[in-house]
């Protein structure tokens, strides 16, 4: 079975993600605030994506980015209800996180930068490859979930 068409998994480009944020926000030492505030936004991210990877794991499923086309089941339950992909958001979670803890607004730029690759070459890949495999019942679900929280695509 082929690949999905990117060059990068997507838990490489989170970590190019966290080492731009460090380039840019440097190692300052994080106040309480930022520390507490970045812990109830990371505590966020963990839950949803280890829920996420529940509903796989009892789905029996992969959840492997780079072979979406061996997906046994279309998972839609869990966090799958509110969101196509909860597990790059997930990431994204902890990107914020990390520019929270560092005290950083410009350290948000590779956050966005992860969320714009995802969103235009991962995803639509994914996406390409569950319609092939679940054809029609994946459009209805498509047409239900946003694939981020709230927003449509």
């Amino acid at each position: 079975m082929a690949k999905t068409p990117f060059l990068v998994p997507p838990p490489v480009w989170a970590a190019v993600a966290v080492a731009a944020q460090l380039a840019i926000a440097g190692r300052r030492r994080p106040a309480r605030t930022s520390t507490a505030a970045a812990g109830l936004v990371a505590g966020g991210a963990a839950t949803v994506a280890s829920c996420a990877i529940s509903e796989f794991a009892r789905a029996r499923t992969t959840i492997d980015p780079e072979h979406p086309d061996r997906a046994a089941v279309l998972v839609m339950g869990g966090p799958f209800r509110l969101t196509r992909n909860p597990m790059y958001l997930a990431l994204t979670g902890l990107l914020v996180a990390h520019a929270v803890y560092r005290r950083s607004w410009w350290a948000l730029a590779p956050a966005a930068g992860f969320v714009a690759v995802i969103d235009r070459v991962q995803i639509p890949a994914e996406e390409a490859a569950l319609r092939r495999r679940f054809g029609r019942r994946y459009d209805r679900y498509r047409a239900r979930v946003p694939r981020w929280l709230g927003v449509s695509g």
